[in-house]
């Protein structure tokens, strides 16, 4: 057995905040307990990222103002979303999306300007700097979840308006607005899970030997029409 391998216990700790992270909707108004959201972005910020660069920025919201500005942003894509689903609209308006009025906290997560200065890494995969914030977000992600906090990840939202907002410089581009709170209980599987939005795919649809799987699952969510695939409308 390896030196540097953690105890079970330590893995068994590690494996259950990977299985019951959630993206979470429903929130506490109780406060955090002091130095936590400084925690979690540390967690964030000790991420991997491509060729070292940290791309990651984070804008804690606290005026209530501003939060509901951003909260009018999120529901201008929602309903602008929903129109895009035509055969689903309803069902999709009933989803709660964000919890942006209800949370503690809240962090908007932007990439920094000028990442196209940073080569290593990105020379042909420039959208590298991106997967690096997403391993930030999964870092804080988990340690929350340990600490029975819960995170929301809103995507609904048009980068330029909530930039000009925030007042970020050009070449900064927001990506996510998390919402961090106590929550009254936990999903026990993905919100969008239980209102048949979609599945977890099997490992088979996902792990390939040595080449593209022939015949595998492009996504086994939705059609154009917004309709899982192969599927009708769920009832919830």
């Amino acid at each position: 057995m390896s030196d540097h391998r953690y105890s079970d216990q330590e893995i068994a700790a590690v494996e259950r905040a990977i299985r019951e992270r959630r993206d979470m909707r429903h929130f506490l108004p109780d406060p955090l307990p002091d130095g936590l959201v400084e925690r979690l972005v540390e967690a964030a910020h000790l991420a991997p990222s491509v060729g070292y660069m940290q791309p990651w920025r984070f804008i804690r919201v606290r005026d209530p103002e501003r939060r509901a500005r951003i909260h009018a942003l999120v529901e201008q894509e929602r309903l602008a979303t929903a129109a895009a689903l035509p055969s689903r609209n309803e069902e999709f308006l009933q989803v709660k999306i964000e919890g942006i009025r209800e949370c503690a906290e809240l962090l908007v997560v932007a990439l920094m300007p000028e990442c196209e200065r940073h080569i290593i890494g990105r020379r042909t995969l420039p959208e590298m700097d991106i997967a690096s914030v997403g391993c930030a977000i999964q870092n804080m992600w988990l340690l929350a979840r340990a600490e029975g906090v819960g995170i929301g990840w809103v995507s609904f939202f048009e980068p330029d308006a909530l930039a000009q907002l925030l007042g970020m410089p050009a070449g900064a581009r927001p990506l996510a607005i998390l919402c961090i709170g106590k929550v009254p209980a936990f999903y026990p599987r993905p919100m969008f899970e239980d209102a048949g939005w979609g599945k977890r795919l099997p490992l088979d649809d996902v792990l390939f030997e040595e080449c593209w799987k022939v015949g595998a699952a492009s996504s086994g969510r939705f059609r154009s029409d917004g309709l899982p695939a192969g599927g009708t409308a769920p009832s919830y």
